[in-house]
């Protein structure tokens, strides 16, 4: 009963480690996609952020500076995508695209001009903390039976939750999001220029400003998911940490019907596969190629099982031309 608990817990951690990435970049894309803005250039941003979280990490060893510096880095270019498709009308997809080559190609050129000519920074000095360290301790010698002998004695609680705090902001940023979504007054704007921009900007909703916020909002939480990479999941940058992440993050919001509260669910379920594949790739027979496969063979199976029973905003993608 002691090894399937402490097994279970270790499942459970892994999956809350790698849902967070994942979280902060599907949260940023349902805030882009519901003003009517395509973003495909998560990834890029992600990347961005994964780059600048390790390297002012390193520099500064400060995580929670080196946090927000990432946050910031990934809304630069969610500004210059905002930039291209709202004031410049340019197609979205293409936007976002050349995002996704920008992204990777300047985090890989400044790590080469910081790093001595690598490609790999150099590991930060202090990681994001576990907030939860000594908790299940204190409750275990406090409470030597029941729940202490229960959960904490055989690690389940250690295990499973005492994760790093990146993880918990991004559990806390659903439900602030869905507030802000569903029930308050910028919500209901951002949703109404998703859906029908012209009858929003006949009512005074500056359709240009809200998709600007929120491209560069989408921007600034993909920047925060790749900086919950390197600065709590790994500890340094390189070219291949965020590969694909970004796109399984744009899946989940499909997934989860373009909601924060849906977008979650499906991160929860990419993180378990990325866990699962994590764990059954140290100790399994099974060639570590197909193990890989899974978190992307899950992807595109949620993908045709789901993306014709979501509702995508009805502007989604479509230029606003201001009347005159």
């Amino acid at each position: 009963m002691d090894q399937f608990m402490k097994t279970f817990g270790i499942i459970i951690n892994a999956t809350l480690m790698y849902t967070p990435p994942l979280l902060y970049a599907a949260l940023g894309s349902c805030f882009s996609e519901k003003s009517g803005v395509v973003n495909i250039g998560i990834e890029g941003m992600m990347t961005v952020g994964a780059f600048t979280g390790a390297a002012v990490g390193y520099y500064l060893g400060n995580p929670w500076i080196a946090f927000l510096c990432a946050g910031f880095a990934g809304a630069l270019f969610g500004l210059l995508h905002a930039f291209a498709c709202v004031t410049c009308h340019s197609d979205q997809t293409i936007s976002g695209t050349a995002i996704n080559f920008l992204g990777s190609g300047i985090a890989v050129f400044v790590c080469r001009m910081l790093f001595s000519g690598n490609t790999e920074t150099h590991p930060v000095k202090m990681k994001l903390p576990r907030i939860l360290n000594g908790i299940f301790e204190s409750l275990a010698a406090n409470h030597p039976e029941g729940i202490g002998k229960l959960f904490v004695k055989n690690g389940f609680l250690d295990n499973a939750f005492n994760t790093y705090a990146s993880t918990y902001i991004a559990f806390l940023l659903v439900w602030l999001f869905w507030f802000i979504f569903f029930k308050t007054r910028f919500g209901m704007w951002l949703r109404a220029v998703g859906e029908h921009p012209k009858a929003a900007d006949t009512l005074g909703i500056n359709v240009f400003k809200v998709r600007y916020i929120c491209v560069i909002l989408s921007g600034f939480l993909a920047g925060l998911g790749g900086a919950s990479i390197t600065l709590a999941t790994v500890s340094a940058f390189r070219p291949s940490v965020v590969i694909g992440q970004g796109f399984i993050a744009i899946a989940a919001v499909i997934f989860g019907k373009f909601t924060p509260q849906g977008a979650m669910l499906g991160c929860i379920l990419f993180g378990f596969c990325n866990g699962l594949r994590v764990i059954l790739g140290s100790n399994s027979v099974i060639p570590v190629n197909l193990i890989s496969m899974i978190p992307y063979v899950v992807t595109i199976l949620t993908l045709v099982l789901f993306v014709g029973k979501s509702r995508v905003p009805a502007a989604n993608g479509k230029p606003y031309f201001k009347s005159k």
